[in-house]
């Protein structure tokens, strides 16, 4: 009896050392409010021309850098220079011209759009150590010196111009711009946002010339936005943005002789309604435009000579289904041809073309995806580029010859490799993260071998380990209809046989992404760990349409967005509902944007497997949402009203049966709160309860301040309460 007493007593005072040695929880404040887990990451490198040497802004100073020791070796512009010049702002970004003699610095930014901005920029010419304004008569958009670093163009108040760097005189190539009219040498809402390009004008490669594009979006219906500012009223601003079926601007082409001061307009035939995606110059004459039929499955790279006015089509792509616009169009120095990169034969790869645009040789080449691009080593004749090879899920880095032979690959390590390569291809700045481990930064030489390291989040992967995480874990699973789909999940840390959990699962879905892939999800990894510490089971999988897997697999969701994706996340759930250890009527699901759209889906189209949903900021009707981004996967309301009638979710709200939480930023410019507030009445006229949750100004990302600790306070609340 007195050893039982004895070692009882032992056990209770072992007790308090045993609590210090566990494992500590993560919480919500812990990722939102502390920013305990966020990820040391690395700015893009500016390399600079000779590919050995790279430069930082550092403290108000352009410092130049040995790539291979990461050591300073000088300062290419020290801020002392520019207050000796006059210049007491800070300036908080830069660009070099083409000789890099001259650097145009960015101060006072304000941003307009995602990618959208105006500012005012100074030119800083390193050889004099003279300090000139591009404008005094109010802010500019997409300052950018011309090739030779003489000459400056801009945009201001929806007009072209650019300031002779020499003479000092400003010189305005455009006349007619207008807000919410017309825009010459920027895009539109639209353009910038569905083909992520905001700039719409080039330099020819001698400077001699510019190309621009116009925007008439004079006929274009406009977006009222209403901001709250603790004011009587509140304030509006409007802008264009095309909706689905509606008129798009009409855009056209055109160069502007900087000698004759004269514009001539590109000849890219009598289509009004059609898109120019890109413009890129070939070389001093020839400019290629990017012509896109409204559809978006026929692309012509129409070939224009500057001095004729004549045009050829260079090459033509059709598609079956569709074409995604990219910037992967490399033509070689000599003029013997380009490389371009196509899914023509069902996986996206890489082939090279004559000057005719004769096909001469497909250079990669299987069942898989080329990812990225990184370009051409044009003096050793080698291609860099990622691709999905190993696995769907993985991304490697690799170099192939332009034969197609001698394929390396560059970065061998299971998860998600990507590459920023050094101008010359000597150097490249490696970035590998896994399922479960935050990005490594490291410097590799141009076979891969590693030179330095530079960034390995040591401190972040110390801290995961006091921390109760149970490790993601990849898996998958055939649906009814034979299809095999590829998830993640995360058990809980205590995780016992037998016991039955619930299922938070979260979804993106959209075209062409992927939420299963092998990489680290960064602040969402720990949110889900926390639920997970909860005792929720969390999962992840990726529905037919997204990426990695080639053209059919992502293409199959054609004109009827949503369906097939909504199928497979409800087979998803059944599939896990059959597993022993998952409590199949407690099931949710969790989704933002796109993912929202389809969390709503879900719910009710899932009504007897989802016993709860979160949708932020969702598309409830395509017929609501921008014309390139729609109409690009579903044609127009007029061609396809099935496929939109049959797959939104404002036309099924009277099957609402579990818990829905609609959380949307009125400042939204993306996907308008309007998805929202129609969707609220569509549940209200069929007399459905809800949870609503509405961020004043706040756009797609809802974010600013504690707006994001905020609302991951109320979704997890929501979960907690309801699942």
């Amino acid at each position: 009896m007195t050893r039982i007493i004895t070692l009882l007593l032992a056990g209770i005072l072992l007790m308090p050392q045993f609590s210090i040695a566990q494992k500590q929880k993560i919480t919500v404040e812990d990722i939102w409010a502390n920013y305990a887990f966020f990820q040391k990451r690395i700015p893009g490198f500016k390399f600079l021309n000779d590919g050995k040497h790279y430069s930082r802004l550092v403290e108000g100073n352009i410092v130049k850098y040995d790539i291979t020791t990461g050591e300073p070796v000088g300062n290419l512009l020290e801020m002392a220079m520019l207050t000796a010049a006059g210049f007491n702002k800070e300036f908080v970004s830069y660009a070099f011209n083409r000789d890099e003699s001259k650097i145009v610095l960015q101060t006072e930014v304000e941003k307009i759009f995602r990618h959208s901005s105006r500012a005012n920029f100074y030119v800083w010419d390193i050889a004099s150590e003279k300090m000139t304004p591009v404008s005094t008569e109010g802010k500019q958009r997409y300052a950018t010196l011309s090739p030779d670093g003489g000459k400056i163009g801009f945009v201001r108040g929806n007009n072209l111009f650019y300031k002779d760097l020499n003479t000092g005189k400003e010189i305005q190539a455009t006349r007619d711009g207008k807000q919410n009219a017309i825009i010459n040498g920027a895009t539109d809402w639209v353009y910038e946002e569905e083909f992520s390009m905001s700039r719409a004008f080039e330099w020819s490669t001698d400077g001699s010339k510019i190309a621009f594009m116009r925007f008439d979006e004079s006929g274009v219906k406009e977006w009222m936005m209403t901001n709250y500012s603790n004011e009587l009223y509140p304030e509006h601003s409007s802008f264009k943005y095309p909706k689905a079926g509606e008129d798009n601007a009409l855009v056209t082409c055109h160069i502007f002789d900087l000698a004759s001061g004269k514009i001539s307009k590109v000849d890219l035939g009598d289509k009004p309604d059609m898109y120019i995606p890109r413009i890129k110059w070939q070389d001093d004459d020839n400019l290629i435009a990017f012509h896109m039929n409204r559809h978006q499955n026929e692309l012509d790279l129409v070939r224009v000579n500057a001095k004729s006015g004549k045009t050829d089509i260079l090459l033509n792509e059709k598609n079956e289904y569709y074409i995604e616009i990219h910037d992967d169009l490399t033509f070689f120095d000599d003029g013997s041809g380009f490389v371009w990169l196509s899914e023509k034969d069902g996986y996206n790869h890489v082939y090279l073309y004559d000057l005719k645009g004769k096909l001469i040789k497909q250079v990669t080449n299987g069942k898989y995806d080329v990812t990225k691009f990184y370009g051409m080593d044009k003096k050793n004749g080698l291609i860099y580029y990622q691709s999905a090879e190993e696995s769907p899920m993985d991304r490697q880095v690799y170099s192939i010859d332009l034969k197609g032979k001698n394929k390396t690959n560059l970065t061998p390590e299971k998860g998600t490799n990507s590459a920023q390569f050094s101008k010359t291809f000597d150097y490249f700045i490696s970035t590998h993260n896994s399922l479960n481990t935050p990005s490594t930064y490291k410097v590799c030489n141009r076979k891969g071998k590693e030179v330095r390291m530079i960034e390995d989040n040591y401190a972040l992967k110390a801290l995961m380990t006091d921390y109760d995480i149970s490790p993601s874990e990849h898996f998958s699973f055939k649906t009814s209809e034979d299809i095999k789909l590829n998830g993640w999940m995360i058990r809980p840390p205590d995780f016992t046989p037998g016991v039955k959990y619930p299922v938070f699962m979260y979804v993106y879905g959209g075209p062409g992404s992927q939420t299963a892939k092998n990489s680290f999800s960064g602040p969402n990894y720990f949110w889900f760990q926390h639920l997970a510490q909860q005792g929720y089971i969390v999962v992840s999988v990726d529905n037919r349409g997204t990426g990695g897997r080639g053209e059919e697999f992502r293409k199959v969701t054609y004109q009827q967005l949503g369906k097939y994706e909504t199928i497979d996340q409800i087979e998803a759930a059944r599939w896990l509902s059959k597993q022993n250890y998952v409590d199949g009527s407690r099931i949710g699901i969790f989704g933002w944007s796109y993912g929202g759209y389809l969390s709503s889906l879900c719910l009710l189209k899932g009504n007897d497997v989802f016993k709860s949903a979160i949708a932020v900021a969702p598309v409830t009707n395509w017929k609501w949402y921008d014309s390139i981004y729609t109409e690009r996967y579903m044609r127009t309301p007029k061609e396809n009203p099935n496929g939109y009638e049959d797959n939104s979710p404002i036309n099924f709200a009277d099957r609402l049966k579990g818990e829905y939480l609609l959380v949307h930023g009125t400042g939204d410019d993306n996907v308008h709160a309007q998805n929202t507030y129609e969707m609220m009445n569509a549940l209200i006229n069929a007399n459905k309860q809800f949870d609503m949750y509405l961020y004043p100004n706040r756009n797609h990302g809802i974010y600013g301040g504690v707006t994001r600790l905020h609302l991951y306070n109320k979704m997890t609340n929501f979960i907690l309460e309801n699942l």
